[in-house]
């Protein structure tokens, strides 16, 4: 079984070395690494003991569906591991997910660990990662077994995972209508529900997250949040990310408008800096921010429900 490791990248020099090195200390080398890139000019990337081919889409912004599926394409594998690039795979993510894969068909999501600023400073040093990687608190833990089915398609998220490559195919694959950020993870995963594949949460497979800034809900990416998700109302029938969607409806950004949503106003940077990742926190949570808001919007409510008593 040969195993293919495809990830996508714009800027982000030093992760995607650091994922390459990583890589290099996997105990069950990949067959290959392929990367989609999305800038004009191919990577300088340290030397590997496995075959490293990038593919240059040659198109502006960061066509993340169809840059995995042009990675897809290309690769030579059996199973295909997906990688995003600031990813540094655990030396056994390789060999976990080959051995998950040869009774397991559909998608395997492994573990991630979220690294704080400055982790990587010092190389790769998987014994230092391990004791400052923190889970992610809106994401599933680990299952005690091997594997467990993972039962909601809207679990799945493109950061690590592994899949067979004719089930790859079989699933059609990452939709190119989403543009831009957001909703094409989620998109992916009910396509694959569609098509009849289990999805499965995988003990092992760790992939180590490198610290960089980012907002959540991700009101950088606003408008192309928006456009993706009338895609997805519009394909499905139901609808999605609405966690940030309510995020943005009570930061004033945005208002329904018929079956969509309308733009109030741009983000400014009381918004950025409401959502804005800071150092000592490993992962930017949407979660955190919408509670903030929620409790924003129930104070007066209370204060008023009191008042009139």
């Amino acid at each position: 079984m040969k195993v293919s490791v495809c990830t996508l990248a714009h800027g982000r020099d030093e992760h995607l070395r650091n994922l390459v090195t990583g890589l290099s200390h996997s105990r069950r080398p990949p067959c290959e690494l392929v990367i989609a890139v999305m800038q004009q000019d191919k990577y300088r990337l340290p030397d590997a003991s496995f075959p490293i081919r990038q593919i240059v889409l040659g198109s502006d912004g960061i066509p993340l569906a169809a840059g995995r599926n042009r990675a897809a394409r290309e690769a030579r594998g059996d199973v295909l591991v997906f990688l995003d690039v600031d990813c540094i795979p655990h030396p056994t993510l390789i060999e976990d997910y080959a051995a998950v894969a040869q009774d397991h068909t559909g998608v395997l999501m492994g573990e991630v660990g979220y690294l704080p600023a400055g982790a990587t400073e010092g190389g790769i040093d998987y014994a230092r990662f391990e004791r400052l990687a923190e889970k992610h608190s809106e994401r599933a833990g680990p299952p005690e077994s091997r594997s467990a089915p993972c039962r909601d398609y809207r679990c799945f998220w493109s950061l690590n995972f592994a899949i067979g490559a004719a089930d790859f195919e079989r699933s059609g694959g990452f939709d190119e209508c989403y543009d831009g950020y957001g909703g094409e993870d989620t998109d992916f995963g009910r396509a694959v529900q569609t098509a009849g594949l289990p999805i499965w949460w995988v003990r092992g497979a760790k992939a180590y997250h490198q610290y960089h800034p980012h907002h959540m809900p991700p009101v950088h990416h606003l408008e192309s949040v928006l456009a993706n998700a009338q895609r997805f109302q519009e394909k499905w029938g139901q609808p999605t990310m609405q966690h940030w969607l309510r995020a943005f409806t009570l930061m004033g950004l945005i208002e329904r408008s018929g079956d969509g949503w309308r733009v109030l106003r741009q983000p400014d940077e009381a918004d950025f800096a409401l959502t804005r990742q800071q150092e000592m926190q490993p992962y930017a949570s949407s979660a955190a921010v919408l509670e903030r808001l929620e409790a924003e919007v129930a104070e007066p409510a209370l204060a008023a429900a009191i008042a009139a008593q």
